[in-house]
């Protein structure tokens, strides 16, 4: 069903519904006017190498994720386009992060909200979106995500949110303060305040649109890789120039990864692209929980294994400058996963050889 079809049972001119509207919006602007930035942390490494690494900690925001941006940049958006009724529900087919975003947003405004999840999402991220008052639909096939939520949208009279589609146009990827422009105004006082290398990972691919994008606005020599996982079709899409590939199975690593290529994710928008081992991932969070006493998901180890890839080349090159990569989300959404030797061996990852390589590279910045 069109946009249009869904909203034709709406008068917009109607003062009770506008009212409504003007009060929604405000809302949602009042929320990210209370908010702070998030932190840009150092990543503790020898000086000598010339070369910093920061992590943008974006689990500090009021609901624990990068995603809480995309969230409030998504209601805006279909606030504004009117797509967005009193008493009807926001659906949205979402691993987690997401849906705990959308249904913070979705209870300050009023409206009902429903999450479309593989029925393998953690524990701790379902806790979590019906502590916000939402609804969890949980589904086997992770391919049939999309279509569920646009068919419970269409029975309900409600909106399907649609992350995948419009995260990268829903964010204002020329500054208002989205995660770039915050980036480079944390970094103006630091060694090199231009970043080498700017590192994420990719969901619905918005984040690394808006960093590409941004990156490009400004004239900015700085590159932008994205880290994929196993059970996705980014890396192969990007690297064949193919947007229709799938793939059968789902990603482990929650929040990113995914079995299509998204409409949002924008190719010609980044540099470069690396696939990362599940288990590598686990390591590289369990590195970090290690190193600065801070556990995070398994989304930020995916990136932060190809920024050490990435500082490893630039040691080899003789190259000085500052790597930034992301903290997605906080690991106490994944205690029975990545942080349980259980789940590892039941999933049959070894993460001990990616242990043992992180830990040659935090010594002499060699990593194979």
């Amino acid at each position: 069903m069109s946009e249009t079809a869904k909203t034709l049972d709406v008068d917009r001119s109607d003062p009770e519904y506008r009212a409504w509207l003007k009060e929604a919006v405000r809302k949602v602007q009042a929320d990210a006017n209370r908010s702070a930035d998030t932190h840009l942390l150092r990543f503790p490494l020898p000086e000598e190498w010339g070369i910093d690494l920061y992590l943008k900690d974006e689990s500090t925001h009021p609901t624990g994720s990068l995603k809480h941006r995309l969230a409030r940049s998504l209601f805006l958006h279909a606030l504004c386009n009117g797509w967005i009724r009193p008493g009807r529900p926001v659906v949205e087919a979402s691993s987690g992060s997401t849906a705990v975003s959308e249904a913070y947003f979705a209870k300050l405004i009023g409206v009902p909200f429903i999450a479309v999840m593989p029925r393998s999402t953690s524990c701790e991220k379902i806790a979590l979106i019906e502590a916000q008052g939402g609804n969890c639909h949980l589904v086997d096939d992770t391919r049939t995500l999309y279509d569920v939520s646009a068919r419970l949208a269409a029975e309900s009279g409600g909106h399907y949110m649609d992350q995948f589609t419009y995260a990268e146009r829903a964010t204002d990827w020329r500054g208002n303060n989205n995660i770039a422009e915050s980036i480079y105004a944390q970094m103006r006082k630091e060694r090199f305040p231009e970043p080498s290398w700017i590192v994420a990972t990719a969901g619905t691919g918005g984040t690394s649109a808006t960093l590409g994008r941004y990156v490009h606005y400004i004239q900015a020599d700085t590159r932008v890789c994205v880290a994929d996982p196993e059970n996705s079709v980014f890396f192969d899409g990007w690297v064949s120039g193919d947007p229709g590939l799938c793939c059968e199975k789902g990603s482990r690593i929650e929040g990113i990864g995914r079995p299509r290529v998204e409409p949002s994710f924008v190719p010609g928008a980044i540099d470069r692209m690396m696939k990362v081992p599940d288990a590598a991932s686990i390591a590289a969070a369990r590195t970090l929980a290690r190193a600065m006493g801070r556990r995070p998901g398994g989304s930020t180890g995916t990136g932060l294994w190809a920024a050490f890839r990435i500082i490893s080349e630039m040691r080899q090159h003789g190259e000085q400058g500052s790597v930034v990569a992301l903290i997605c989300d906080p690991g106490d959404r994944y205690l029975d996963k990545y942080y349980s030797d259980a789940w590892l061996a039941e999933q049959g990852l070894d993460i001990a050889p990616y242990l043992a390589e992180l830990e040659v590279f935090l010594e002499s910045g060699k990593l194979d």
